[in-house]
This record gives structure tokens, sequence and C-alpha cells, in this order.
């Protein structure tokens, strides 16, 4: 009867998710050589071709597709039976500022909860100035923030960049206001900061047009052709267009998204790593 190595097993399943042996290494904390050394041997044990690997794409073979269901219950079995023998269970409490990762937040929730299943995972969607507060208070184990001050220097996974939207019918008369759609003062927000400050640094009079509590709130003034609004890229409703050109608007200085931790268990961590991998990925675009 074949036996399956529990960490060979956890590798091809990292390799699988992130559709890469260089970002699954990054992710394990490990080299390539030795992730595909470990892969190599569970296809040996298991007599079959698992990832089909071209220098452009790594992906599923057919047998690996249909193993790979049956690996991630092996793992989950393995952590709930180590599980049996712990004073609780291994707990990963993560926090979003909610635009960082745009659309793609639910698949990197999804990807995370789908690669430790058993793992005790609390998610948080909040302003940048909550979740420092929370993770301070050790509420949170980590977080993904903007990076606002050199003082509290986070792990680099991206950059932010803005661009002035709005709906293509909204007209701005010269010599009138602005007309902004901002976020309350009350969430302390560095984006609405941001904005305000490029305009008065240019001279720019606004109006403070409409304030929402959320960034859905924002996007739906905006939308309405109400208001403008400084709206990260990766984050901007269909139908929404750059007028920061045309309307001759100060451009919007980026931000660095980076990732806070405190120390945590080895199976949190290596979830957080993958996740850390995959958010860069992702990111890669956004510009």
């Amino acid at each position: 009867m074949t036996s399956l190595d529990v960490d060979a097993v956890r590798t091809f399943v990292m390799v699988a998710d992130l559709q890469s042996f260089t970002r699954a290494a990054a992710a394990m904390g490990s080299t390539q050589a030795t992730i595909s050394v470990k892969l190599r041997r569970l296809e040996e044990k298991l007599g079959a071709r698992l990832i089909e690997r071209t220098p452009r794409r790594v992906a599923l073979s057919a047998r690996g597709a249909v193993f790979l269901p049956a690996a991630r219950e092996f793992l989950a079995a393995h952590e709930r039976a180590v599980a049996e023998f712990s004073a609780a269970p291994c707990r990963l409490a993560l926090g979003f500022v909610d635009h960082v990762a745009g659309p793609k937040l639910s698949t990197l929730i999804a990807q995370l909860h789908a690669h430790d299943p058993s793992l005790a995972l609390n998610i948080r969607i909040d302003t940048n100035s909550m979740l420092e507060g929370a993770f301070d208070r050790g509420e949170l184990d980590a977080v993904i923030v903007h990076q606002e001050d050199d003082i509290r220097r986070g792990e680099a996974l991206s950059r932010t960049h803005y661009g002035w939207f709005a709906a293509p019918a909204f007209e701005w008369r010269p010599g009138t206001p602005l007309r902004l759609a901002l976020l309350s003062t009350v969430c302390n927000c560095p984006d609405r900061l941001r904005a305000v400050e490029a305009l008065d640094r240019a001279g720019i009079a606004w109006s403070e047009a409409f304030v929402g509590g959320g960034g859905a709130a924002v996007n739906i003034a905006v939308s309405a052709g109400f208001a403008i609004a400084a709206l990260a890229h990766r984050v901007v409703p269909p139908g929404l267009v750059d007028v920061g050109r045309k309307l001759g608007l100060p451009p919007i200085p980026s931000s660095e998204i980076v990732l806070h931790s405190h120390a945590l268990a080895p199976r949190a961590r290596e979830a957080l790593r993958m996740l850390a991998t995959a958010f860069r990925e992702y990111n890669l675009p956004a510009g």
C-alpha cells in the first residue's frame, strides 16, 4: 500500500493553488529545487504525473485535477487528527482594507480557506486606522493595509494607483467648486486625505457634495453622475471614466500596500505566506 507524505501532498496543493513552482517556494519558505523534488517523489509514489510544466505555464494534469480534492481532504484529515491533541484550533484573524485587493478579494479568501479548511479563519474588512488599532490590541493576527508612515514598516505587497473617476455625463463648470464624493472624516481614510490634499496643493476649490460610510456608497454617488471621486484603479465600477486629464486635475500619489503580522503558529504562518504570494500575483497588473 502506498503511503503519502503530508509535506509532499501540501507542496502539491500549494503548486496547484499558485500555479507556479517559484511562488509556491516563496509561500512555503523553501526553494524551487526543493519543491520540484518533493513533487517528483509524490508523482513517483502515485505513479502518475500531477503537474504539467512548460516554460510559460504550470497547470494540473488530468490526473492531478482528479487528485486535488482528495489531497485537500487528506491534509484536512491530518490537521483534524493533530488538532485532537491541541488545546485549541489553529487560528488566523486577518484584516483587509476594503479595496486593497479589489474584485480579487473574494478569490483570495476562497483560496485561503481551500488551502487549509480546518484553519479557524476570521476575516475583518475595515478602514486603515480601525484595522491598525485592532492589530495593536492583539484582536487581529495580521492586517493588509496602506503604509502611511515610516514608523511602522510592513512587508510590501503591492502599490495602489489612483485616478479621478466620474460618470461620462459628469460636468464641472470652471470657476465653481469641484463636487467630490468622499468617505467620512470619521474613518480617517488615507484615500480621502490624498484626494483633498492634491486639490489643495493645486489651488482647486472643492466641495464635499457627498459623504459615504464606505466605498460602495461613494461609488453609487459617482455612478449617478452627481460627483467625482479619487478611486483606486482596481476597484472602479464599470461605466466610470478617468477624467483627470480632461479636467486638468492634479495627479494623486500612489500608496504602498503592506502586510503586518504578529508571531504565528506554523500552519497560520504558512497560510499567510500563501495569501501574500497570491496577493502579489493578483495585483501585478494594477497600475
